[in-house]
């Protein structure tokens, strides 16, 4: 059950805010001599038992004048509604069925944004893992036990670790109706937690649902080939991060021809495991139809002779 929360600080004010900034937040500015103000407090504890995913404030005014000069409190009892640490609706007056609505209408927005959250975070890859720390380092022994059987079948797995957002950490509880964690997810639906993965890994059946890890060499393949050019730097097109990588994106930039990149520096594997896969030891390296044309200087001479981009645009097309 949610409780209100009793505010005595501009610090604390803040604090969860920011915490809470992906949920509705709901700020009584409230005085003990004014009774209508005591009314309206006990309205809170009852919307607080019913909207468990928004969070209720309760604020004496005159005791944090600063947050009250801030938001130009004028009054009390008056409500602020708060998403993203930003205010968003104002209520003045012990009205409760007003309050009771604006609850209500922001609450299923706030609620909707982050099931649409939700619904991304579970689609984001096609087997996902809602974790208490990472697969590196897990912060529970359920976490640790999903992982080690994730790893032991060559699964490949993205993770997130529901330690770091809290709202995501309740809201998937509601919205898968799965109460606790590890939850493993595959092409965005629900398979269950530990017992459940331990139950698939005995019968087989987990290796049927779940896309295997690609050895290196199969990965470096795919990424060569994931567009006709392909340019693997040392930061992306936007902002290169060495003088290397943005020389050649200015040369590649000059053709007009369509290419992806790949950031080298976010990749510790691939950045060491192509050095080998294609005999070339630095960056960046051009790839064109999945072969490699080579680095800065080649791509250069290749400028200079006129040869470039006749090689981007017919290899490009082929």
């Amino acid at each position: 059950m949610a409780t209100v929360v009793e505010v005595e600080s501009a610090k604390q004010f803040e604090e969860i805010l920011e915490k809470a900034k992906k949920s509705l937040v709901v700020v009584h500015f409230w005085a003990p001599w004014a009774v209508q103000c005591t009314q309206m407090n006990e309205v809170l504890n009852e919307l607080a038992k019913e909207y468990a995913h928004v969070v209720f404030i309760k604020l004496e005014a005159e005791s944090v004048p600063e947050i009250s000069e801030k938001y130009e409190i004028s009054a009390v009892p008056t409500f602020l509604f708060f998403k993203n640490c930003q205010k968003i609706d104002q209520l003045g007056g012990a009205h409760a069925p007003a309050l009771t609505k604006k609850v209500q209408q922001h609450s299923e927005t706030a609620k909707q944004d982050l099931n649409d959250q939700l619904r991304k975070l579970i689609n984001s890859a096609p087997c996902m893992l809602f974790m208490k720390g990472s697969p590196q380092e897990p912060r529970c022994g359920f976490s640790k036990q999903i992982v080690g059987i994730l790893n032991g079948h060559n699964i490949r797995f993205s993770t997130f670790d529901i330690l770091s957002d809290e709202d995501v950490r309740q809201g998937l509880k509601v919205y898968s109706n799965w109460p606790t964690y590890p939850q493993l997810y595959v092409n965005g639906e629900l398979v269950g937690g530990l017992d459940i993965v331990k139950e698939q890994a005995e019968s087989g059946e987990l290796d049927k649902i779940c896309p295997k890890e690609m050895g290196l060499e199969q990965r470096l393949k795919a990424l060569i080939n994931k567009a006709k050019v392909v340019l693997f730097m040392k930061g992306d097109k936007m902002l290169a991060k060495c003088g290397f990588s943005r020389a050649i994106i200015e040369i590649l930039n000059e053709t007009g021809v369509d290419y992806e990149t790949f950031n080298i520096l976010e990749d510790e594997e691939v950045r060491q495991g192509l050095k080998t896969f294609s005999n070339w030891p630095t960056y960046p390296q051009l790839y064109v139809n999945g072969e490699l044309i080579g680095g800065l200087d080649i791509v250069k001479e290749l400028k200079n002779n006129g040869e470039l981009l006749s090689i981007l645009k017919e290899e490009a097309a082929s």
